[in-house]
């Protein structure tokens, strides 16, 4: 493999640099983190959604501009993977993440939680820098 190497004052060189590729043996390869992790209770609660519901594969996470701080997130059901969607299985659920979303979602957590008054998906997201008052919209 060959890459040609600029020369100071940004005039291109006429010499070549050599870069070598090596195949590594014995090294361990580290896990990547899921973009977006799902709780029990999320994962039961996409369950029961999509149980009568055979033409769907699974949820759409996205986030659209709205609200008093920027942005939210949207849920929808999904029949196909977008082209630019990233693809998240966990427990054979599967929630697909809007590229628009994807920066946005890197380590999030999503919950599922029920009480009295309210029942709602949460996101517990460690990459948001502010919401607004009612937690409906939040910025980055």
């Amino acid at each position: 493999m060959f890459i040609r190497c600029p020369e100071v004052g940004g005039k291109m060189s006429a010499s070549l640099v050599r870069a070598t590729v090596k195949a590594v043996s014995k090294r361990k390869l580290l896990p990547t983190r899921a973009a977006l992790t799902l709780t029990p209770a999320a994962v039961n609660k996409i369950k029961h959604l999509l149980q009568n519901k055979p033409e769907y594969v699974g949820l759409r996470v996205g986030v659209r501009t709205r609200g008093c701080n920027g942005l939210s997130y949207t849920l929808d059901y999904t029949k196909e993977r977008g082209k630019a969607d990233e693809e998240v299985i966990q427990d054979g659920v599967r929630v697909f993440i809007e590229k628009k979303a994807q920066l946005t979602l890197l380590g999030t957590e999503m919950d599922y939680v029920e009480n009295k008054l309210s029942s709602e998906f949460v996101f517990n997201n460690p990459n948001i820098k502010g919401t607004c008052g009612c937690g409906e919209s939040f910025n980055i």
